[in-house]
């Protein structure tokens, strides 16, 4: 598939400095204002922390920085630290910080897998590799994971940034597992399931996790929250797994078919190629191993398999789970809104 085809439109590149912009990028998508409300306060501290430790009196960097911050989107992973804390006491200092600095570590993330699958969007923006090439944003995703930790060490809390540092860790080697399994459609679900455990559903589970401790939960109830997030985190890739292959360009606000470009095995695909007539997988086969493809080329045989309606079947069990622990928090308008952020997952259509 050639790449200029993914973009629907070229994000704007003109004046990423101006206050009209900076605006934008803090405001929340539709269906989370309210989720946020019990934390916005701390939500709004959380991103006056970004906007000042993402700048630099170098020009250049600055713009760079400036950047990474126009990247903020739905702030989750702040979002389910803060909820996590307050739903177990109170927020203090300590869970902004932190908060801040996980934001930072997931953004890095997403500016290095940018590079790996030559995106050229990014939440209806161009991306840093598109506009300044990939060393510049090896570099930026660099200065961003190092930065973090500083952000992270003012929490003075060793524990917190051991668990940055192992969850980092994990997320990189979930990186470099999808990457050694590159056009092995032949996974069975359960090595895609551990494979997004570890890319994405890592840094949920560790943001509850560490909301929870930093409100001094007991070791018990801060599983229970780490596994509220993976749980949910599973279900976030699974459905940007499906969005990639049928979502609209203009409401996801990224370079869609880039898993089918850079031949990463999904679990609608991976559901259909074991699922399908043996007489029709080698023309699957062909397709998915053609660069030339479309994701419309692959409908036809997703749909004889059900296997979008599967993959969602597949977050909505995670989401549940999630929603089941939330449910059975003391009700308060935080532990409220851990169940409406999973409902939210399971909606998400960007």
């Amino acid at each position: 598939m050639d790449k200029e085809r993914l973009v629907s439109q070229t994000a704007s590149r003109t004046d990423d400095n101006s206050e009209t912009k900076l605006t934008q990028a803090s405001a929340k998508p539709n269906g989370l204002e309210s989720v946020y409300e019990p934390i916005r306060n701390e939500m709004g501290a959380v991103e006056s922390i970004l906007r000042n430790e993402l700048s630099n009196e170098v020009p250049f960097v600055d713009e760079l920085l400036k950047h990474s911050w126009l990247l903020g989107g739905k702030r989750i992973r702040p979002a389910f630290l803060l909820l996590c804390g307050a739903s177990c006491g109170t927020t203090s200092k300590a869970h902004l910080q932190i908060a801040a600095a996980l934001e930072m570590i997931h953004t890095a993330t997403l500016i290095h897998d940018d590079i790996l699958d030559e995106a050229l969007t990014r939440r209806h923006r161009a991306t840093a590799n598109s506009t300044w090439g990939n060393k510049v944003s090896v570099l930026l995703g660099d200065y961003l994971f190092t930065h973090s930790f500083h952000v992270a060490s003012l929490s003075e809390s060793c524990e917190a940034l051991r668990m940055l540092a192992v969850a980092s860790n994990r997320v990189c080697e979930g990186e470099m597992r999808q990457n050694a399994w590159q056009g092995k459609f032949d996974l069975t679900e359960s090595d895609y399931l551990q494979m997004i455990t570890e890319k994405t559903a890592e840094l949920c589970g560790v943001s509850c996790r560490l909301g929870a401790y930093l409100s001094g939960a007991s070791e018990e109830q801060c599983e229970n929250f780490e596994s509220y997030g993976r749980s949910l985190g599973v279900a976030f890739q699974v459905i940007d797994d499906v969005l990639d292959l049928v979502g609209k360009p203009n409401q996801v606000g990224k370079t869609l078919g880039t898993d089918l470009v850079n031949q990463k095995p999904t679990l609608p695909v991976i559901h259909c190629l074991q699922n399908m007539a043996p007489s029709s997988q080698e023309q699957f086969k062909s397709i998915l191993a053609d660069s030339a493809s479309t994701c419309e080329s692959l409908m036809p045989f997703l749909d004889n398999t059900d296997s979008i309606c599967y993959a969602r079947s597949v977050a909505e069990n995670h989401a549940k789970g999630a929603m089941e622990f939330a449910e059975s928090l003391p009700s308060s308008p935080a532990s409220n809104s851990l169940g409406d952020l999973a409902k939210f997952v399971l909606s998400r259509s960007h």
